[in-house]
């Protein structure tokens, strides 16, 4: 028997909306669950804790400075990958999209053995020392997230129609100053938006972090190892609160994601 068509509507939008609702009662429940296990008055007096401040300022200091670098070198990476034709360039494109698919743990322990070998060993006794060490965060973290702001880039300028580039360059436009006055006026709702969500993956970065640069209280400590140290100690209530501050940076990361799609397709 041939279901009519409106009924058929009507099971998809009921299949469709069962779908989101159950994974809204899900991680509206984790959330839940999470917020139910502390007071506000434990929550805040463990926020103020100067364990958990040094772990929140190392890490925006760390995200912050890892994100800088990741996409000042993934934004022109990404406009080649993007506007050019070259030999090679499907191998370059899969090799830049290993971090992404591999285990940061992983990506971690190749880091580590790296620091091995003479390269490695020339930068710890000439340059900076990283493995155990601050820097070594800023370069698993960068690890990390280098590639997700190469993606997020990348998918911004293939989404730039090349006509507009194409007359600037008629026009006399050298490809330097196309970039400059074109593609990066086009691209900056996604770049800005690149630049949130490497920020935020920073932020959360955990597996290539502690194999690098260890899990030292009050030296290596950023929010995912003082969770991770957390529970290593049984102390459950200050691991929810470090999982709460986390929640709360992502969450407002995504909002102002939002807000600036927002606003980008309102122009």
């Amino acid at each position: 028997m041939r279901i009519p068509g409106v009924l058929r509507e009507r099971l998809f939008r009921i299949a469709t909306g069962t779908t989101l609702a159950v994974l809204g009662i899900f991680f509206g429940g984790l959330l839940l669950s999470l917020a139910g296990f502390t007071t506000a008055a434990q929550f805040f007096r463990l926020l103020i804790s100067e364990e958990i401040l040094f772990a929140i300022r190392l890490s925006v200091f760390t995200a912050t400075l890892t994100t800088l670098l990741a996409v000042l070198l993934a934004l022109p990476a990404a406009y080649a990958l993007s506007n050019y034709n070259f030999r090679g360039k499907n191998i370059i494109d899969t090799v830049l999209d290993l971090p992404i698919v591999l285990s940061p743990i992983a990506l971690g322990a190749a880091l580590m053995i790296f620091s091995s070998t003479r390269v490695g060993n020339f930068v710890e006794n000439n340059a900076f020392r990283f493995v155990f060490e601050v820097p070594g965060l800023v370069l698993a973290q960068f690890t990390v997230v280098v590639a997700l702001a190469a993606r997020l880039l990348k998918s911004t300028f293939d989404m730039i129609d090349p006509r507009y580039v194409s007359v600037g360059r008629v026009l006399g436009c050298t490809g330097f100053q196309a970039f400059r006055k074109i593609s990066l006026p086009l691209a900056r709702p996604g770049i800005m938006a690149a630049v949130i969500l490497t920020w935020a993956r920073a932020v959360g970065e955990f597996g290539a972090s502690v194999t690098l640069a260890g899990a030292t209280a009050m030296k290596t400590e950023t929010l995912p190892i003082a969770i991770y140290l957390s529970f290593a100690t049984a102390d459950v209530k200050k691991a929810v609160a470090v999982i709460l501050v986390l929640v709360g940076i992502g969450g407002s990361a995504l909002l102002a994601l939002r807000w600036i799609g927002g606003r980008s397709i309102a122009r």
